[in-house]
């Protein structure tokens, strides 16, 4: 059973478009993901990816077998650096970026639509003039991009859409066994999350060890890069305040880690386009310090006053110490995720493949 989805029209400016979703009968639609699926926890996109099923689909995760000989209807790219990345050995990145013109070869050929969600501009680290390359050669045969809000200055594809990131309310019900309940440690801030030279780490650390309150303390939470765990050690043995997991965690873990702290910081690097991290965050009900940029503002305004702290220039000790003051209480609303909704991000993107699908006609006469 396929299903078809009218795109009515938007209600403001935070719901730019697939709304009054009306749906009729048609064929599954066969989706291929360009991600592998979750084995660690920690609240993946794949989690949601595979929790979340778009009604009238199936979907699959990806391999390169499947990818140039499965048949498919539809090639869902995220994070598409990753297809062509291999820190195991040089030559296994050159037969990556051929195999990924192959596969978009094929997909020309055979007339199936490429989307792709825009979670970042650009890779956050920089790859090699022939990574760049092959990237580019990705951009140029993108059909639709998913932005995940509507002030993503993102402008790839032949056509762009906005569908929100899922929060992962649903997924912590479903792996915990019901919604978390627990009280934050007062004063405790936290950094979560793979940890990453971009993400601001050391800047985040040096800042706090200029916080001159003795009830504050921070903890980091996270699997490091190379470099960033000696960091973050080093920190940790000079400030008796600040601790550290620096491992993958599973769920609960994390869990347990969020609602115990007060405020989550993510001081990224640069311009913050989309953080999983930040909805992950809002989820549990804990506000998120973030550095100010469009998306993130937009993000505010749709979940609430007191949820989104946004800073200007570079974080510095003064605000860390204003964020930890007003987020001493915590609003007395849960932010708004209705946007958010799993099953409305679902039926969203169904409706996105549809617009897609729409035109697209195979190569030679081929059919998929």
């Amino acid at each position: 059973m396929r299903l078809r989805a009218e795109v009515g029209a938007p209600r403001g400016p935070e719901r730019e478009q697939v709304r009054n979703l009306h749906l009729v009968p048609q064929r599954e639609l066969r989706v291929l993901h360009t991600l592998r699926r979750s084995t660690r926890g920690g609240s993946t996109y794949a989690d949601l990816v595979e929790s979340a099923v778009p009604p009238g689909c199936r979907q699959e995760f990806f391999s390169w077998r499947r990818a140039l000989l499965g048949r498919y209807d539809v090639l869902h790219a995220h994070w598409p650096e990753q297809l062509v990345r291999d820190s195991r050995h040089p030559w296994l990145r050159v037969v990556r970026r051929r195999l990924l013109d192959l596969l978009l070869l094929r997909l020309a050929v055979r007339g199936v639509p490429l989307v792709w969600t825009a979670h970042n501009l650009a890779p956050h680290e920089a790859g090699t003039p022939a990574e760049r390359r092959s990237l580019a050669r990705f951009s140029r045969h993108v059909d639709l991009t998913v932005k995940l809000t509507s002030a993503s200055p993102v402008s790839t594809g032949r056509r762009q859409l906005t569908i929100a990131h899922s929060h992962y309310r649903a997924h912590y019900d479903r792996v915990l066994g019901g919604p978390v309940v627990a009280a934050a440690v007062p004063g405790r801030l936290l950094h979560f999350g793979i940890i990453r030279p971009y993400k601001g780490v050391d800047v985040l650390l040096d800042c706090f060890r200029r916080v001159a309150d003795p009830s504050a303390s921070l903890r980091v939470v996270g699997h490091p890069h190379a470099g960033q765990g000696e960091l973050v050690e080093a920190a940790c043995a000079a400030d008796s305040r600040i601790s550290a997991l620096l491992r993958y965690v599973d769920d609960a873990e994390l869990a347990a880690e969020i609602t115990a702290a007060q405020l989550v910081v993510l001081p990224y690097r640069g311009t913050m386009h989309n953080s999983g991290t930040l909805l992950a965050a809002l989820s549990l009900g804990r506000p998120v310090l973030v550095p100010r940029s469009p998306t993130n503002s937009a993000i505010s305004r749709r979940v609430g006053a007191g949820w989104v702290l946004e800073y200007d220039g570079e974080l510095d000790e003064h605000v860390l110490a204003d964020a930890l003051a007003r987020s001493a209480v915590p609003p007395a609303d849960a932010p708004d995720l209705s946007e958010h909704e799993p099953a409305v991000v679902a039926a969203q993107h169904r409706a996105a493949y549809d617009t897609a699908l729409a035109g697209r006609r195979p190569l030679l006469g081929w059919t998929r």
